[in-house]
């Protein structure tokens, strides 16, 4: 009898929704808006259309993939859809990447930026040493969690994500409440109104960088096999997720202007959240405004380690990669891929040293004077999700010409307007990263390589 390796139907539409909504509101609202108003030289205009933008870019695309999610559910949605357009060895380079890159980046990113917070809190150098320890022990005990107890870590991702929200909402709701009372909002919606649109490159350089805040809706789509009901919740998830996202984000960076300028809020940098938030409610509340940003951070951390986890068991369930008999094994006691995990966590740690020593410490750092001269120095988060998008426009372009049984809105319009939007994501990290794309597709071309000489498409047992 041939061995079940399938993971049990655990989760529900909560952890969907939570997966999508936890994953994407995390750190990024929280020190990218920031950088989104230096990039576009303080203009209140153009970093509401820079938000608007990357997320009308996000909602078209769950449209899309929403429909994937109907017609296909296996293992792993993104690498499901890739296998259902383009075959198996599409299937495995996208597989290939959200495990080398994709996954352990952005959960090695989270972790990173979670413990910069806790050390801003401690009064401690946000980007030392410190910091780095306690990204390492907040990697490690949310991956231990998720290994040994994968239901704990869907319910922590749901709570964390109901806490998470905590701090958005209130300072939407309130501060924009404050901002109305003595005029600062309304005068700042006036400016707003009465800005002209810059025709620079601060728009582009800003959409890539926002484009971190919003990603992380694809990756709900790892836990796609083990969904109750997929083809139902999957696509619910993904659409409510990416609107309400959308929606809050803008209310949340304009409420800022309730009680500061956009110059004082670029001036802030990285402490925006807790002086915004004293000066509405006081530092007390601030300083528990400011745990409710971490707990935000780890939940985001923690959806995408649950993804890091099942990296390469999405490629070993097929049959593919490097030993898929042994990384395609589920521990009976945990209902997990622990060594594919064991592997994951192994990943998360190299990210984590590219984002803490060559681009955030040390002399090959990024260091804010200017754009890193070395290989692996460049910003790997925001990078590697635009080489996703990139990665998504062959699958548009086969559904325009093969999928004749999907109706003209899913065969033409939403992957036209998908390429578009996708086109348009790489343009912007073009205009932003310059010659740093070119150290960054040199080293991908290397990983990818590497990876096509581990694949193992399995064989039928017909043949």
């Amino acid at each position: 009898m041939e061995k079940d390796n399938r993971m049990e139907k655990r989760y529900g539409f909560p952890t969907a929704l939570a997966m999508v909504v936890g994953i994407v509101i995390g750190s990024g609202i929280f020190f990218k808006a920031v950088k989104v108003l230096k990039l576009t030289g303080g203009n209140m205009k153009d970093a509401m259309i820079v938000i608007a933008s990357v997320g009308c870019i996000c909602m078209v695309c769950s449209l899309f993939f929403a429909k994937m999610g109907r017609e296909y559910a296996n293992c792993n949605g993104l690498v499901d859809y890739a296998e259902a357009t383009l075959g198996k060895t599409y299937a495995y380079l996208m597989g290939w990447f959200l495990a080398m890159f994709y996954y352990p980046i952005i959960g090695a990113t989270l972790s990173y930026i979670a413990a910069s917070y806790v050390s801003m809190m401690c009064g401690l150098e946000m980007y030392g040493q410190t910091t780095t320890g306690i990204a390492v022990f907040f990697m490690l005990s949310l991956s231990a969690v998720n290994m040994l107890a994968p239901k704990l870590g869907g319910k922590l991702q749901v709570s964390t994500t109901v806490i998470k929200l905590i701090p958005l909402v209130l300072m939407s709701v309130v501060g924009l409440a404050v901002g109305i009372v003595n005029g600062n909002s309304i005068q700042a919606l006036k400016n707003i109104s009465e800005a002209t649109t810059s025709s620079g490159n601060g728009i582009f350089a800003g959409i890539c960088a926002f484009a971190f805040s919003y990603e992380g809706w694809i990756s709900a789509t790892a836990i796609n096999s083990e969904l109750k009901n997929p083809k139902r919740d999957l696509p619910l998830a993904l659409i409510i997720g990416s609107i309400f996202c959308t929606v809050l984000y803008m209310s949340y960076v304009f409420s800022m202007t309730a009680t500061m300028s956009v110059e004082e809020i670029m001036a802030a940098g990285d402490q925006l959240p807790v002086i915004a938030f004293g000066n509405v409610f006081g530092n007390f509340v601030a300083s528990i405004i400011l745990v409710f940003i971490i707990i935000s951070c780890l939940g985001t951390a923690n959806g995408m380690i649950m993804c890091t986890l099942r990296g390469l068991y999405a490629l070993s369930i097929r049959g593919m990669g490097p030993r898929p008999d042994v990384l395609s094994e589920v521990d009976k006691s945990t209902g997990m891929p622990l060594k594919c995990s064991i592997i994951g966590i192994g990943l998360m740690g190299f990210w984590l040293f590219q984002t803490s020593t060559l681009f955030f410490q040390g002399p090959l750092a990024f260091n804010g004077t200017g754009n890193p001269e070395w290989l692996l120095a460049w910003e790997a988060d925001e990078i590697c999700i635009i080489t996703l998008y990139a990665m998504y426009i062959p699958m548009f372009i086969h559904i325009m010409i093969r999928n004749k049984d999907f109706n003209i809105l899913y065969r033409y319009i939403l992957p036209f307007l998908s390429i578009i939007s996708s086109l348009f994501m790489c343009y912007s990290s073009y205009i932003s990263y310059g010659r740093q794309i070119l150290y960054y597709l040199v080293f991908y071309v290397i990983v990818m390589t590497v990876g096509l000489c581990f694949m193992r498409p399995k064989r039928s047992t017909d043949e």
